[in-house]
């Protein structure tokens, strides 16, 4: 499990607009928090896609000090439905929202990848949907092809080993062959290191972030969760 979480963390920390490091660090620390806390001992928890859109919205806006008071509000909300038991209110729910919640968040995070699917040469993407395409046909002239033949490659295996070798763990082959092959033909892809630097070796000070928020910001970025207002 260890294997798949940490590098996808690491992928969905990049797609949200944050650094890799910081997926490495929730991928830890939440795992460890939901195995202690967890109601059971074959509970397994990892990295979820859906909270890509959100993450990316929020730090887009807010910034990482609205990020850290958004997710403090939200555990919260999670230990007050716990609480009084409305987790289970879940099963009314009707099942058309659920899967045309989901397959909403997988076009958005599908779009999410265009930037680094063709390599294209251009800053962060806006967070609104249709701002991001637009941005990516403007940006379309710097298209790079040897970053879109080896985006296609490692995608057409991921599809033929779930195809023919099911039961090969195909992110991770997917992987290493496309490292490999940068590696032995020395092509000029980005990599983490190249974007991101070397990615620390210890933990962040965990007081860091939250010792730059005021009461004042902390009840605005509040405003801005509950509103929609961003704080000045």
């Amino acid at each position: 499990m260890g294997i798949i979480a940490l590098p996808l963390a690491m992928a969905f920390a990049i797609a949200s607009g944050a650094t890799p490091e910081r997926g490495l660090y929730t991928a830890i620390i939440a795992g460890f928090l939901i195995s202690a806390l967890g109601g059971s001992r074959i509970q397994i928890g990892g990295p979820t896609g859906a909270f890509v859109v959100i993450v990316y919205g929020i730090i887009q806006r807010t910034g990482y000090n609205g990020l850290s008071i958004s997710m403090l509000i939200a555990a919260l909300i999670l230990i007050l439905l716990g609480v009084f038991r409305i987790g289970s209110w879940i099963k009314y729910v009707p099942h058309p929202l659920i899967t045309g919640f989901t397959s909403g968040i997988a076009v958005i995070i599908f779009s999410t990848q265009i930037k680094d699917f063709f390599g294209l040469k251009m800053g962060a993407p806006p967070a609104d949907f249709t701002a991001k395409w637009l941005s990516y046909f403007d940006s379309f002239s710097t298209f790079d092809p040897i970053t879109f033949s080896l985006a296609a490659g490692t995608l057409g295996v991921i599809i033929l080993i779930r195809r023919l070798v099911p039961w090969l763990p195909w992110g991770i082959c997917s992987i290493v062959l496309a490292t490999v092959v940068c590696s032995l033909f020395e092509l000029p892809i980005e990599t983490i290191q190249s974007r991101f630097g070397e990615i620390p070796k210890n933990l962040p000070i965990s007081c860091k972030v939250l010792s730059g928020l005021s009461a004042t910001y902390c009840l605005k970025s509040t405003a801005f969760i509950l509103l929609g207002k961003p704080p000045p």
